[in-house]
């Protein structure tokens, strides 16, 4: 279902949450599931995944994921802040060890000179802290944006998880 690439990193995530036995969570806007999906299709991952969230609207990133309105009105929901939010949120809403938040310009509008079609931002927590991280894809297409940040979101995921 997914590409070589996506398969292998999911895979790569399913395996090293369960070596640490860690479960992880995903918050997802612009990937509308895509990163849970991909965790899902490997053989597994329901000893690892505890549940995904697609926060779309930024009243689901509040009610769902605690993020505070005052952010999205001072920040937008594509940005640092937002990414960090959602991520620290979902981990505790999930009482998960890792959580992945993607939020972003997936095209094909949308973008502006300051956040760019193909602008991605990702907030990864874990009980330590939160970290963000940006993406700038460029115009990919709609389809081409939203693997680009599936694909980097696991990076981030085996990352952290030293797989």
């Amino acid at each position: 279902m997914f590409p070589d690439e996506i398969s292998h990193l999911a895979r790569e995530v399913v395996e090293g949450a369960r070596r640490r036995g860690w479960t992880v969570t995903a918050a997802e806007s612009c990937t509308g599931g895509l990163v849970s999906a991909a965790l899902t299709d490997v053989p597994g991952a329901s000893e690892v995944l505890e549940r995904g969230l697609v926060t779309y609207s930024n009243g689901a990133k509040t009610a769902l994921l605690g993020v505070p309105a005052t952010v999205l009105a001072a920040h937008g929901a594509v940005s640092a802040a937002t990414a960090e939010a959602m991520a620290a949120g979902a981990r505790v809403a999930a009482d998960a060890d890792l959580a992945v938040a993607v939020t972003g310009v997936a095209g094909p509008g949308g973008g502006s000179s300051e956040k760019p079609v193909g602008l991605v931002w990702f907030g990864l927590a874990d009980r330590n802290g939160v970290t963000t991280h940006e993406s700038r894809f460029g115009d990919l297409g709609r389809s081409g944006v939203r693997a680009a940040a599936v694909t980097r979101a696991l990076q981030l995921l085996t990352g952290r998880l030293g797989a």
